[in-house]
Order: C-alpha cells, then sequence, then structure tokens
C-alpha cells in the first residue's frame, strides 16, 4: 500500500488528538495543529522539506501562544479557599466560645464542625465568615460587622 505525505501527516496528527484524550495534555493538540498544518502543505504539492517546516512554524507556534496565555492567566485561589470550587466559602456562622489555641465547635449547616481562627490577633466570639474548607475544619475570621 502506497500512501502519500498527508495521509501520514493527517495519521500523526490523529495519534496526536488520540493521546491527548488519553492523557490530557492540552498542548498535544497544539501539535495536532502543527500536523494538520503539515497535511495541508502536502495537498498543496510542497515539498517535505516545506512540510516540516509548516509544522513546525504552526505546532510550535500554537504551543507558545497557549504557554504564554496559560503563564499570563490570573491564578485561582487554591480549592480550599476557592469560592467557586466550594460554596461555604463566604458563609457566616455564630461561634460562641473560642479555646486558647484558636479552635472551636460551631454548629453549621445543622451539624457540629471544628473552626479554626485565620484573622489577625485574638479570636473573639460572634459571627464569623468562612475563609477556607480544609478537610472537616472550617477557617473563619470575623464578619466585617463585627
Amino acid at each position: 500500500m502506497d500512501w502519500n505525505a498527508s495521509t501520514l501527516w493527517w495519521i500523526a496528527g490523529g495519534v496526536l488528538v488520540a493521546a491527548e484524550l488519553a492523557s490530557g495534555t492540552f498542548y498535544l493538540l497544539m501539535l495536532a495543529l502543527g500536523c494538520t498544518a503539515g497535511a495541508l502543505a502536502a495537498h498543496f504539492g510542497l515539498a517535505l522539506s516545506a512540510q516540516i517546516v509548516a509544522a513546525a512554524f504552526v505546532g510550535g507556534g500554537a504551543t507558545a501562544a497557549w504557554h504564554f496565555k496559560r503563564f499570563r492567566a490570573p491564578t485561582t485561589a487554591p480549592v480550599e479557599a476557592n469560592r467557586d470550587a466550594n460554596l461555604d466559602i463566604g458563609q457566616t456562622l455564630e461561634v460562641a466560645q473560642w479555646q486558647p489555641d484558636g479552635t472551636a465547635r460551631a454548629s453549621y449547616r445543622g451539624a457540629l464542625w471544628s473552626v479554626r481562627h485565620a484573622g489577625g490577633g485574638a479570636p473573639q466570639p460572634g459571627e464569623q465568615v468562612i475563609v477556607a474548607v480544609q478537610g472537616n475544619v472550617l477557617s473563619v475570621r470575623p464578619a466585617a460587622g463585627a
């Protein structure tokens, strides 16, 4: 069976897409775009060296562009303190009494939770805002009005 160069480029691109689906590495899709450029160059009848240059230029350029886009993107808060990942962040609860080590037990959502003081200074009883959830421990700081 005699395969032309464009077929080989399309197969290489398909393998890269399959590898990306298996690994979740988005950069492989950028390299698959490079293989697509190589296949299109082959369809236009360009020499093998021009196909390789097109694949390298498009694949490498797309990879570099994606890398710089991710590098410049703002970082998100860790999952334990990210309101998008944990809807308890920002909710309030009432702490009646603090232990000397900055911990307490408080009722929240119908259950008794361990609470850790995350604000500055000595913890004061009263309304607290949840700033992070670490396992079954709520990190809190005093509410703005308290």
